[in-house]
């Protein structure tokens, strides 16, 4: 079965501010590799089970020219650009509709932009499989992180490890659970019958579509009349009048966790969701101080710290726990601790009408 892709992409990476902004999100940034952004290392670990033509992206009409001067091979008519944010089963319908319309029943990844895989062969192999999997059992399947420590900052699938597995890889999902305490995280890696949920997903677009129709049957209506004015004069009229319709809703509430046909694949390629500034600490060779440096950095007695520079130099003395990030026009200072605050300030910047810095 043809194999295509959905790469989610219209995400505004607010937790990485100040280098993530508004007319430039993480997705378009050079976060985890120095030479290629994080949507072409996406799209490139892909490209070795699917042509390009195959690869769909879902953005706002705001990130159109940035998809396609980062994506330059990308055909123009897979960007799918969303007249609003309506959550991901509303743009994975969309997505699924159009790749119906494209090569009618085919093999559909989901996947977002903003992730890190560092083991990309093992990484593909797990997609072979799921596909084999949701092709013979026409489920729905989610690729599980085997939990390394008791994380809060991921939701959790449990699963039965006692059922059958499905073609030796797959297990039934019993229960999605959002991001818990770190008590609960605890109970959850020892119980060994959890993984983290990573937002990845493969199935049929004949699947899933079945799913929205059964789960979600109002947006099922809206996204079958936006199909019927793919590649006619009257698409994009269409598509602006229908989508914004719809209820914004994730696909792990409107779907995930009411359908009964869902396996997971337990799976461990070197996964990271890139969610916080504390996410480059993961990635990257510490020093002797547990610290990560960019740019022209001076420290002394400074431990556990990230520094992202730009063009100053800039210096530590006895610190510790921080993260600074320098740009142009703002300076980040900020206890690792409370990176998850970051959207605080660009609270503050708008009720300020401070635009510029958003």
């Amino acid at each position: 079965m043809k194999m295509t892709a959905l790469i989610m992409a219209g995400g505004r990476g607010e937790r990485f501010w100040p280098k993530s902004r508004q007319d430039m999100p993480k997705q378009f940034l050079a976060l985890t590799d120095p030479d290629r952004t994080m949507i072409q290392c996406t799209v490139d670990r892909l490209l070795p089970v699917m042509q390009m033509e195959d690869i769909f992206i879902a953005t706002g009409e705001s990130y159109r020219e940035l998809v396609k001067k980062q994506l330059p091979d990308l055909p123009e008519e897979n960007i799918l650009c969303e007249p609003c944010a309506r959550n991901t089963a509303p743009c994975i319908g969309l997505g699924a509709v159009h790749i119906r319309k494209k090569y009618g029943d085919a093999m559909m990844v989901v996947l977002p932009s903003d992730h890190l895989i560092t083991q990309p062969r093992m990484f593909r192999s797990v997609l072979k499989q799921a596909a084999r999997v949701a092709e013979s059992e026409n489920a729905l399947v989610t690729l599980g992180i085997t939990p390394s420590s008791p994380d809060t900052g991921y939701g959790y699938i449990r699963y039965d490890t006692e059922s059958p597995q499905v073609m030796g890889t797959a297990f039934h999902v019993t229960r999605f659970a959002e991001k818990p305490s770190l008590d609960v995280a605890r109970q959850y890696l020892a119980s060994g019958d959890y993984l983290w949920n990573s937002g990845m997903f493969i199935w049929k677009v004949s699947t899933i579509l079945e799913e929205i129709g059964t789960h979600l049957p109002e947006h099922a209506a809206l996204l079958e009349e936006i199909a019927g004015a793919i590649g006619t004069d009257q698409e994009k009229a269409v598509l602006e009048e229908k989508f914004p319709r719809m209820k914004p809703i994730s696909v792990d509430y409107g779907i995930m966790e009411k359908t009964k046909r869902i396996y997971t694949i337990p799976s461990s390629f070197g996964w990271d969701d890139v969610g916080s500034w504390q996410a480059v600490g993961r990635m990257h060779q510490l020093d002797g101080g547990d610290n990560y440096f960019s740019g022209d950095v001076l420290a002394v007695e400074a431990n556990h710290c990230i520094v992202q520079g730009d063009q100053k130099m800039i210096a530590l003395i006895g610190t510790e726990n921080l993260v600074i990030v320098d740009t142009e026009d703002a300076l980040l200072v900020c206890d690792k601790n409370h990176t998850g605050d970051i959207k605080k300030v660009l609270e503050k910047l708008r009720e300020k009408n401070r635009r510029e810095l958003l």
